[in-house]
């Protein structure tokens, strides 16, 4: 455990035991969003695209207590994310990622992560030079998002050496088309069409929080696997994540607690907040803190900034009339009002993982 992250660890028990009330409340189905007064459970059966992130929650959990009824309930969830590995989206990234990699070398995991990368690997388009985001979810199957490059990057960078040029071809071919218009602005989502091309989305918007987040990520889980790196476009890599960490983070050495937890959209700054993105950035940045460099140490304390405000601005606690440990203030869609001062599941996970990160609990490299 740094000395930085000296303090967080009550929050990390409560949210781990947080886990284990979500578990009796939810039963074999998967919690997606909690109400914040009561953090009474909207849940679904299949779990979406945030099945994954409650599969991990349950690994964390167990790895947390070690005990073996915990590993149980955890191996029992993930088997139940199998059915993905044959629905056409890119979020099996999230899902069978997120899902797997808490779970270290157990059997199930294992094998349900090879089947994934498989089957990410066979819906590579080369000429798009991409994964489509796919049509098991709705809408447009040729998309381009953000939020299908997290996890992808990881799940094929193991199958093999082919799997590790498309995850690098995956990865590069979305920074050059989210940051391609304006340096200074993200597109979250481009829709390809035959005649003219590659176009913006109008949803998400271009200051969606979580945009810039889901896009760090992959670029740190890339920067730590030197083999993802193409040799024209490898150096981007570290110039892409000095410019998502520039707008995701105010400059200096100082956070306001203001600045550490953005907005849902950059575009409402007095609309709601989405403390799901603040975590995932955490994460982020603790992963970049692992790659050797000059801003190691500010990525390390940047992070951990995120996780203290996290832990004491938005986790409840007990007294508070509400369940403890909940990551409140995540909005899963600020545009059409949906659950936007909620408790996220995937808020949650990273959460999890950024503070098990921080004490030694997982290794943030294989996660």
């Amino acid at each position: 455990m740094s000395a930085g992250g000296a303090g967080l660890g009550p929050a990390l028990e409560s949210v781990m035991a947080r886990v284990a009330v979500t578990a009796e409340e939810v039963g074999p189905r998967f919690p997606l969003y909690a109400e914040p007064a009561d953090g009474r459970w909207t849940t679904t059966g299949r779990g979406s695209w945030t099945g994954g992130f409650w599969a991990g929650l349950l690994w964390l959990r167990a790895r947390y207590t070690g005990a073996a009824a915990d590993r149980r309930a955890a191996a029992a969830c993930t088997a139940r994310l199998a059915p993905w590995v044959r629905a056409d989206t890119a979020t099996r990234g999230l899902i069978l990622w997120y899902g797997t990699a808490p779970a270290g070398d157990e059997a199930g995991a294992t094998e349900l992560q090879g089947l994934g990368a498989r089957a990410v690997l066979s819906a590579y388009d080369r000429e798009l030079g991409l994964v489509p985001w796919g049509d098991a979810l709705g809408g447009p199957r040729l998309l381009a998002r953000v939020d299908g490059v997290p996890g992808t990057v990881p799940l094929l960078a193991g199958a093999g050496p082919q799997g590790a040029s498309v995850a690098a071809a995956h990865l590069h071919r979305h920074l050059e088309l989210c940051l391609a218009a304006n340096p200074g602005a993200l597109i979250p989502a481009l829709t390809f069409d035959a005649v003219a091309g590659w176009q913006p989305c109008p949803d998400p918007p271009p200051g969606w929080s979580r945009g810039r987040a889901w896009l760090l990520l992959a670029v740190a889980d890339a920067l730590l696997r030197p083999d993802l790196a193409l040799p024209g476009p490898a150096a981007r890599l570290g110039g892409a994540a000095d410019l998502l960490v520039g707008q995701l983070l105010p400059a200096g050495g100082e956070f306001p607690a203001a600045g550490l937890v953005p907005p849902a959209d950059a575009g409402r700054p007095d609309g709601p907040l989405d403390t799901s993105a603040a975590a995932i950035t955490a994460v982020a940045l603790l992963k970049l803190a692992r790659v050797p460099g000059p801003r190691a140490a500010g990525y390390a304390y940047r992070a951990e900034a995120i996780l203290r405000r996290l832990a004491e601005g938005h986790v409840t606690g007990p007294g508070s009339g509400r369940p403890p440990g909940m990551l409140l203030d995540g909005c899963y869609d600020a545009g059409k009002g949906l659950a936007v001062r909620h408790e996220l599941v995937w808020g949650d996970f990273f959460l999890a993982l950024g503070l098990a990160a921080v004490h030694g609990v997982v290794d943030i490299t294989r996660v």
